[in-house]
């Protein structure tokens, strides 16, 4: 009962902006319009975008401006919940927060390593960053080079783990993500157990396990379809955490002689055993469709949980995925019928 009185304000919030999401319906009615600037005016229509984007000229906007408040629309639904959330509640969007770090992160590394006069401007999230985060991302935007940006990250959790890379030669972009990503991950599986009790720790666990155990089945068969990578160079990308799939599981999907023998090997994993659709071709479709089918059980559940957090914030960065597809494809004069088929990958 007390955790049900904790929780009925924040749930309540939710619940009235989940009712704001697109449905399937208006991403169909989406995909039928001929042009970028119509497609914004259609959101400046809807709920979850009117309010932020009335004072804009989609007529105005360009390309970068259109995804910046793609991704703006996150963090202001992100700081709504920060909010209206109590001390304990918010222990979970700390942790879920450190996303949106890496995030930025990636993009000023895309900025160093495309070797072009770029300026990234990250002034409409600054405010954002300064209320929940450590990090000068002015600073950080302006960084010309990789030894300048690791500099302006001294002071900060994420400068070790990307100034280690200076001991390997000519560490690529891939390496610093990687880096960044491994480190992420870690972090989450390391303090859940300090910071979460009961059933919110079981949550926890279900919902960052299954997307490991996933990410690591991905980047294995990508891996050894796409790139070709050895052995070595596989263990090198996988995430050390282990839910669902097994160490040995693991070691036998990396290992494994040939497609076959993959294929053989993951229909007997768990994820292989209850889902009868995966399988190497579905592997990246049945994330997403896995992601949002324990998040949805998890939150019905127990709607008064972290679950109902992660639930809204999972979907809301599909939406936001999703909408960007959609926009790009009527930028470039992709048929509704493709359009709505992109959409719905994700």
């Amino acid at each position: 009962m007390k955790k049900m009185l904790s929780y009925s304000g924040l749930v309540t919030k939710i619940r009235a902006m989940q009712s704001n999401l697109l449905t399937d319906d208006q991403y169909r009615e989406l995909a039928e319009i001929s042009s970028v600037p119509l497609a914004v005016a259609y959101l400046k229509q809807r709920p979850a975008y009117s309010q932020i984007w009335a004072s804009l000229d989609e007529n105005d906007l360009h390309r970068g401006q259109i995804e910046k408040l793609l991704i703006n629309a996150v963090y202001n639904d992100f700081a709504r919940l920060y909010r209206f959330a109590n001390m304990e509640q918010r222990k979970f969007l700390d942790l879920y927060f450190k996303r949106y770090e890496v995030s930025l992160l990636k993009n000023c590394l895309n900025k160093i390593f495309d070797h072009r006069e770029v300026d990234l401007d990250l002034s409409m999230f600054k405010s954002f960053f300064d209320r929940h985060s450590e990090l000068d991302i002015s600073l950080l935007a302006a960084s010309g080079s990789i030894e300048e940006f690791i500099a302006n990250l001294k002071g900060t959790e994420y400068y070790e783990p990307l100034n280690h890379l200076r001991e390997i030669e000519s560490p690529t972009l891939f390496d610093y993500e990687t880096a960044l990503d491994l480190y992420y991950f870690r972090v989450i599986w390391k303090i859940k157990d300090k910071i979460f009790s009961g059933t919110d720790l079981e949550q926890v666990r279900a919902g960052y396990g299954n997307k490991f155990d996933m990410l690591n089945l991905q980047w294995i068969h990508r891996s050894r379809k796409f790139y070709n990578m050895s052995s070595a160079d596989i263990y090198a990308l996988i995430i050390p955490i282990h839910y669902k799939l097994k160490k040995e599981e693991i070691a036998a999907l990396v290992e494994a002689e040939n497609d076959t023998a993959f294929e053989d090997i993951l229909s007997k994993t768990y994820y292989g055993k209850h889902y009868e659709m995966l399988s190497p071709d579905t592997i990246e479709d049945m994330y997403i469709y896995i992601m949002k089918h324990i998040l949805t059980k998890e939150s019905r559940r127990d709607p008064y949980s972290v679950a109902s957090m992660y639930h809204y914030l999972y979907f809301k960065d599909h939406e936001i995925r999703r909408l960007t597809v959609a926009l790009e494809c009527i930028r470039y004069s992709i048929s509704p019928e493709t359009t709505v088929q992109h959409i719905f990958k994700f």
